[in-house]
């Protein structure tokens, strides 16, 4: 192209239709993109400043999914609490309606027992026994309890019945039912105390097996609870990450709700054979109940952590993403603007150097 003459005003129309064409197409990219900055060579500040904010929002994204599953696990762990809590609260009835059917029979109360040199018809069973007991003027109710119940006889037939005798000036003459065997009837009559019952002493093995089979349901409720692998009832740790290069975190510490870790046992029936025991047990579900609410709120309180760090990241992405998107996005309003001028400038142009050339063509009428 350097061989070819152009005339002065040719050359000024072509390098002005050239400048167009350059311009249109930076117009045309825009309007294409979206975008006013689309490489370093467009602004270099402007350009790597919003690669730096669009990187950082692009590792916070990646940083919600782990934020979300962090709190899905809390929830996971947070039903398996109010699931056990159920069954302990079931546990702890059952446990009060084996207080309540202790298998215990009183005589009538009274302060004394008229003393005199006879014999005590003890019946246990289908076997009578005579117990003889001397005394002197008078004997309360618990010194005649005791003669009967270290009778050699009385008292082997008692430990097998699985029965236990006392008394108290209090209470009167009182049976009670130790070990988990078949109703026993027993009647006891010495001069004017008549005392006569049966005892339930397997009124408390149903309650024994409930307890037991809700004990197990427990174990197996805090080893479903787990998620992706994380179990915070059996004292797996959850570490939840809030930023980009891990400084900022949550620890949420696991514990022990199986029956173990809260206190409580599988139980047998000797172990419910007093009401002593069964108090024993009802205070354990007391402290497991306690423990289990103390848990709950601290797993409460992680909950609500985590779900604030991930409302915040949202935000937070949303503003690094438009402060982006101000350094590089492009008015289509004005970009749309500029190409109906840049095309109209260039129509001009092509005119303009049409009209240039008409006098290098004039030239041609000279032949």
């Amino acid at each position: 192209m350097s061989d070819i003459s152009l005339t002065a005003s040719m050359r000024t129309n072509l390098l002005s239709l050239q400048n167009t064409q350059s311009l249109m197409d930076q117009t045309q990219e825009r309007l294409s993109t979206g975008k006013k900055v689309n490489s370093a060579i467009d602004n270099p500040s402007s350009y790597y400043t919003a690669q730096s904010l669009s990187n950082r929002a692009s590792d916070l994204d990646s940083l919600l999914d782990s934020m979300g599953q962090g709190i899905q696990t809390i929830k996971a762990a947070n039903e398996g609490i109010e699931a056990i809590t159920s069954f302990v609260q079931q546990a702890k009835a059952v446990a009060n309606t084996a207080r309540d059917t202790s298998g215990v029979a009183e005589a009538v109360s009274g302060t004394t027992f008229t003393a005199f040199d006879g014999d005590v018809s003890v019946n246990i069973g289908n076997e009578t026994y005579t117990v003889t007991v001397a005394s002197g003027d008078e004997t309360d109710i618990e010194t005649l309890a005791n003669k009967i119940a270290n009778d050699t006889k009385v008292k082997q037939a008692l430990s097998d019945a699985g029965l236990t005798l006392s008394g108290d000036n209090g209470e009167g003459l009182k049976v009670v039912g130790t070990d988990g065997k078949d109703k026993v009837s027993i009647s006891i009559k010495a001069n004017d105390l008549s005392f006569s019952a049966t005892i339930d002493t397997d009124s408390r093995a149903t309650s024994v097996d409930q307890f037991n089979q809700i004990v197990d349901q427990i174990n197996q409720l805090a080893n479903d609870s787990s998620y992706k692998g994380v179990n915070l009832l059996k004292g797996d740790d959850l570490k939840v990450i809030f930023n980009e290069d891990r400084s900022s975190y949550i620890e949420v510490k696991g514990t022990d709700l199986t029956a173990a870790g809260l206190g409580l046992k599988e139980i047998t029936n000797a172990d419910w054979g007093t009401n002593q025991g069964v108090d024993d047990t009802i205070s354990a579900i007391e402290a497991a109940v306690t423990r289990l609410r103390d848990v709950a709120s601290e797993f409460g309180n992680n909950y609500s952590i985590v779900q604030t760090r991930q409302d915040f990241t949202e935000n937070l992405i949303n503003v690094l993403e438009e402060g982006a998107d101000d350094l590089t996005l492009a008015d289509m309003n004005e970009e749309s603007a500029n190409m109906l001028a840049l095309q109209t400038r260039q129509q001009l142009g092509i005119n303009s150097l049409s009209l240039a050339s008409q006098a290098a063509q004039s030239v041609l009428q000279l032949f």
